[in-house]
């Protein structure tokens, strides 16, 4: 988040944290309670932390615990009773190190602490202290080693390239050098005068067998499901300010994706559409990219592999989280089930918001 400011969660008042830096005589809670004020005055987190000469990394930490858990989280070990294991200093150190080798196994964790501390935590305890410095516990999420390490730069790029073509007759589906013989033009019954679209397209494969969601049970926890299976993927358009459309095609071939294309002109007549979509190759073929120009659609490719740049990926997951736990009893009730859940999820914006602020902000007004 580097020059960004940081969102912070106002669990006291600004003259509560006055007060509380007067009566502190501890330097490390005067240096987190500085920090958390200078968030509170909108400084940026690089410039917070370095306020009180901490890093970047550290600062994020602290801004992390402060909204989860207030004054408590942020100095947990610097109160009375029985001392902790590891001091202030040490659980610093301990935060550095787990972020340079990250992600870790908890037996990784405890043998790290013994080796570096010659500090010993029983496995059952080890958790809550992993909780209290602020650390994640999820599944990592994979990510391709071809993804360029400036994926947003390069993404907001295409995005002001595309916004661009308001002033100019280029696509930005770019007509290849060697197809030049024939021209690329928007169909006649085409009208993208009407103000600008901007959607995400992807394609998943949610089964209703797909068991994503924890449910409470009193035995073992078992659900008898006919035997469904759904032999088709699904093709989404979640669109910011338009109609989202969500397909059912009968493979990914490139005549089946332009039929999508097809259906999402269809349901957002008018306007220009900006179509954000991954690099599958039917998806960036020129027979793809020349029907899309002839729809007044332009695509904007995500940069390889960054699907976490493509705000339909969370809604995919919470239509299988929400899908999941209900039983169909054929292929055709299931799709209808998806488009109801996929067209109450995508009249939110929140699965977008990040996007829009990082990649839309300074063209809000060109839309409809």
């Amino acid at each position: 988040m580097t020059g960004r400011e940081k969102e912070i969660v106002r669990h006291l008042s600004e003259d509560d944290l006055d007060r509380l830096l007067t009566e502190t005589d501890s330097e490390k809670v005067s240096k987190r309670l500085t920090f958390i004020k200078r968030l509170y005055k909108d400084a940026s987190l690089e410039d917070a932390a370095d306020d009180v000469g901490m890093s970047q990394s550290t600062g994020s930490r602290w801004a992390r615990l402060w909204n989860k858990g207030g004054l408590g989280l942020l100095t947990p070990s610097f109160g009375g009773g029985r001392p902790p294991k590891l001091d202030g200093e040490q659980r610093e150190r301990l935060l550095d190190l787990l972020e340079e080798g990250e992600p870790w196994k908890k037996q990784e964790i405890q043998h790290l602490i013994n080796e570096e501390f010659d500090v010993e935590y029983h496995p059952n305890y080890l958790p809550r202290l992993l909780s209290d410095l602020g650390l994640s516990y999820a599944i990592p999420r994979t990510e391709r080693p071809d993804r360029p390490d400036n994926a947003d730069e390069i993404l907001d790029e295409r995005v002001a390239d595309a916004f661009a073509e308001d002033e100019t007759d280029e696509p930005h589906n770019k007509q290849p050098e060697d197809d030049k013989d024939e021209d690329w033009t928007v169909d006649d019954d085409v009208r993208t005068d009407g103000g600008t679209t901007v959607g995400f397209f992807d394609i998943s494969h949610p089964q209703p067998w797909d068991n994503s969601q924890r449910l409470y049970t009193v035995n073992e926890p078992t659900i008898t499901r006919p035997l469904v299976k759904i032999d088709t993927p699904a093709a989404g358009f979640y669109a910011l300010n338009g109609e989202s459309v969500l397909q059912f095609p009968p493979n990914q071939e490139k005549e089946q994706i332009c039929a999508c294309l097809e259906a999402i002109r269809e349901q957002n007549p008018g306007e220009r559409i900006l179509l954000v979509l991954d690099n599958f190759s039917s998806h960036i073929c020129a027979y793809t990219r020349k029907r899309a120009h002839e729809l007044g659609i332009d695509l904007i490719f995500l940069p390889v592999g960054s699907p976490h740049l493509n705000p339909i990926e969370p809604v995919w997951k919470s239509l299988k989280w929400e899908s999941s736990p209900l039983i169909v009893e054929g292929a055709a009730e299931y799709r209808a089930l998806l488009d109801k859940i996929f067209t109450k999820l995508t009249d939110q914006l929140s699965f977008a918001g990040s996007w829009i602020e990082n990649h839309l902000d300074g063209f809000i007004q060109k839309l409809r």
